[in-house]
């Protein structure tokens, strides 16, 4: 009996849905240490959202989760009527500051995407380079809900992010992130009861550590696939990172769901 109770203890603190530190995780940090590497591929990426989305200029366009938008302004120049939404000031005001200077017009919302000020305005929703899973399931379903609540009829909705099956048989405990002698440790934790990846990142920068931890709920397309039927999606289809057939050796999922 002391076994069985255990292990039902054991369980059920791996069920508990983990801390995710917002403020720690998305700020001047993030863009320090990543910004650069990730701007080098913002026009590829973006040819590449226009493509496998069918946009066409003056089309409404939500970047959901948009972070500092380096993909919302990139879609603004190429002549959408775009709207970002994120819920880290710091990334928006760095967003406006570059849309700007870009001589573009992005309407930047700071908000919750469980909660979308919005009914049947988009034509299309983008959520770009794994934004979606940061909830339990009950939110992260509750935003596939909003999100069809916030579509014209027959839009079209794209998620990307890491493939679970190409990351599991690879799956690293650990990672090091470097620049100019600045680092960051992640060591992660895989729950195979939830589904999440948890990290606990370590910061390093001029002489201050910091800790943060965070997660992010990660989907095999199968699984993904059921959740946007069954909220509200009449087709959805799967891709790799240059638009082919996902398949198992794809290291990034992109699903792409019509309204």
């Amino acid at each position: 009996m002391f076994v069985i109770l255990n292990r039902l203890t054991q369980q059920e603190e791996t069920m508990t849905v983990p801390a995710f530190d917002t403020d720690g995780v998305f700020g001047e940090d993030w863009v320090y240490f990543f910004a650069k590497l990730l701007d080098s591929n913002s026009n590829h990426e973006a040819d590449f959202i226009w493509r496998l989305l069918e946009l066409d200029p003056c089309m409404e366009v939500l970047d959901l989760g948009c972070g500092y938008g380096r993909i919302a302004n990139q879609l603004a120049e190429r002549g959408c009527r775009v709207t970002g939404l994120d819920t880290t000031s710091s990334f928006l005001d760095r967003a406006r500051r570059d849309a700007t200077t870009r001589g573009v017009t992005v309407t930047y919302v700071e908000g919750d995407m469980r909660e979308l000020p919005w009914t049947e305005r988009f034509d299309r929703v983008v959520s770009w380079f794994t934004s979606f899973g940061y909830f339990d399931d009950a939110d992260n379903r509750r935003v596939l809900s909003e999100v069809v609540r916030a579509f014209k009829p027959g839009g079209r909705f794209m998620i990307e992010m890491i493939n679970r099956d190409w990351m599991m048989r690879r799956f690293q405990h650990a990672s090091v992130v470097e620049r100019d002698g600045d680092r960051i440790v992640d060591r992660h934790r895989w729950e195979p009861l939830t589904g999440r990846l948890v990290t606990e990142r370590t910061m390093i920068r001029n002489g201050h550590t910091r800790d943060v931890q965070f997660f992010v709920r990660m989907f095999t397309f199968t699984e993904l696939r059921d959740w946007l039927l069954d909220a509200g999606f009449t087709k959805v289809d799967g891709y790799d990172e240059i638009g082919e057939q996902l398949g198992p050796e794809s290291n990034r999922m992109i699903v792409v769901a019509t309204r």
